[in-house]
């Protein structure tokens, strides 16, 4: 079962600040969850919200998916110094 990716605008232009080799990595990452969810990797994020978020390297990726349509819809990009501050 493949879903369809989307990211917002704030989170494609927080993505283009990292360095390239990061980005690559992330992209990489974002393309894999779109094939298939790897549970093993991604976590819930606490609290009664939809987010859950995948670890790459020192970044990390937050997003929504929406069972229903087949959507994963990516809302923030940063460094995990970063990421949790003003929490979508």
């Amino acid at each position: 079962m493949n879903y369809r990716i989307e990211i917002i605008r704030s989170a494609a232009k927080a993505l283009k600040k990292i360095p390239k080799a990061d980005q690559k990595r992330i992209a990489e990452k974002i393309d894999s969850l779109s094939e298939n969810l790897p549970k093993k990797e991604t976590t819930k994020m606490k609290g009664n919200n939809p987010f859950h978020k995948i670890r790459v390297g020192n970044y990390r990726i937050i997003y929504e998916i929406h069972e229903d349509v087949l959507v994963i819809l990516v809302v923030k990009i940063g460094h995990r110094r970063d990421i949790y501050r003003n929490r979508p």
